[in-house]
């Protein structure tokens, strides 16, 4: 036998056959609407999966073989904790078992608009802990160019721990759209970019394992811009919806049959519609990491803050529309009963983060007015520093209120009905496209 052949196999190698032969322990870092589906993808694929999350019911829902996301079926929950491929914990001395791991924590922005990297960091020391040679770290939390190697690799790189060579990490950007039935975790291709190329070759290989595509880039930093790069785009185009909408309004064109005519057009235009501002964890947030790491290198994304501004200005756009069509029926908005159809951030989900709803009955509230909503998907709201809100059942409350304002158009909602009964309805969604009256004041 030769001396090579006697030579032990590197730690890439030993991690590499773990993944092939799923032998390899897979951990999630945060069980939220990133994290839980991709647990349960792993889980299903073979592996072993840990979930480890701060939150205890998360922990026990899981456990208890239940599912908190929209998005996964509890059966399949219940199939995988009874098969004990997956498994939920608070305690992060699982981690030190563990062979892979995906980090799916919240990456808020602060007052300032500057990131908050506390999760992310919380998250990454506990791994630091317990790193040992063949293991695999994936950042997905979404967050400026340069976080996994600014941020990260200093945690988790050693003397007797070298990137690439004994530990290996990557950023993979999640992709989750929540509600979405065609394109969910398994089916959304996979960008991986590692610190080294053989950081990528393992966390490409790793979510080769469960999703049907991944896509490798050269560097992390790569794979961070294409998400900041995604949800850009997205803001950007829906900030000049948004401002073609107003222009419109003023103007008595219906923008909606503009934007539908033009999207007639089979090539050089992708439609994207206005409504009462942005919703959800990505698309309002995430462009402001960009603005911010861009200040860092001198240069001002104008796009991206006059985007921004126009989008936060649509709930108080909204807000005139209402005051506008009560005062053509001789009513005062203060002490006007309006009642708000959705809350959450976009249709048939049930998710009501950053959703331009809360602004907009914060805004109603703040005005005098007497604000009720429904929404078949969320039971109870709080607005920020105010009152909590119990949902009612939509009909009785549209025939009631003076104003009926349609913010999140659930497939859900009777919306003949609804027309019938109500008195005056502020439409931001288009939601009673096709139906002609002179109740209906369209965005």
């Amino acid at each position: 036998m030769s001396a090579t052949a006697l030579q032990p196999l590197s730690a890439a190698e030993v991690l590499a056959d773990r993944i092939l032969t799923r032998s390899a322990r897979v951990g999630i870092i945060g069980l939220g609407y990133v994290g839980c589906p991709l647990a349960v993808e792993f889980a299903a694929a073979g592996f072993a999966v840990t979930g480890i999350d701060v939150q205890e019911h998360k922990v026990a829902t899981i456990n208890a073989g239940r599912s908190h996301i929209q998005d996964v079926p509890a059966r399949r929950v219940r199939e995988l904790v009874k098969k004990k491929k997956l498994r939920a914990t608070t305690d992060f001395s699982a981690i030190a078992e563990l062979d892979a791991i995906s980090i799916c924590v919240p990456t808020p922005l602060q007052k300032t608009k500057d990131p908050d990297m506390s999760y992310i960091v919380a998250a990454c020391q506990e791994i630091a802990k317990y790193t040992h040679p063949g293991m695999l770290v994936v950042l997905e939390s979404t967050t400026y160019p340069g976080t996994t190697e600014e941020v990260l690799r200093p945690l988790l790189e050693t003397a007797d721990l070298q990137i690439g060579r004994d530990i290996f990490l990557c950023f993979s950007p999640e992709r989750v759209d929540p509600g979405n039935p065609l394109f969910q975790t398994a089916t959304i291709p996979k960008v991986v970019g590692g610190i080294t190329p053989e950081c990528t070759r393992m966390g490409a290989l790793f979510y080769g394992q469960a999703l049907q595509k991944v896509v490798p880039v050269s560097s992390s930093q790569v794979a961070e811009m294409v998400k900041l790069l995604e949800n850009t785009f997205r803001m950007i185009n829906i900030g000049l919806a948004n401002e073609i909408a107003i222009m419109c309004d003023r103007m008595g064109i219906n923008v909606w049959e503009v934007i539908d005519a033009a999207a007639t057009k089979p090539f050089g235009f992708m439609p994207f519609y206005p409504g009462p501002g942005l919703g959800g964890h990505c698309i309002p947030i995430d462009p402001f990491y960009l603005s911010w790491k861009s200040k860092q290198a001198g240069i001002e994304a104008r796009f991206i803050e006059l985007a921004g501004y126009i989008n936060g200005q649509m709930p108080h756009f909204v807000l005139d529309k209402i005051q506008g069509a009560l005062n053509e029926q001789s009513k005062p908005l203060r002490n006007s009963h309006v009642h708000v159809l959705g809350v959450a951030y976009k249709r048939d989900i049930d998710d009501v983060r950053e959703s331009p709803a809360l602004d907009i009955i914060h805004l109603l509230s703040q005005r005098g007015a007497r604000v009720t909503y429904s929404d078949p998907r969320v039971d109870r709201l709080r607005i920020d520093g105010g009152a909590e809100y119990l949902a009612e059942e939509p009909l009785a409350a549209c025939g009631q209120a003076d104003c009926v304002v349609i913010v999140t158009d659930h497939s859900t909602f009777d919306y003949a009905t609804i027309l019938d009964r109500s008195k005056l309805i502020v439409d931001t969604r288009n939601a009673l496209k096709g139906f002609r009256s002179t109740k209906i004041v369209r965005l």
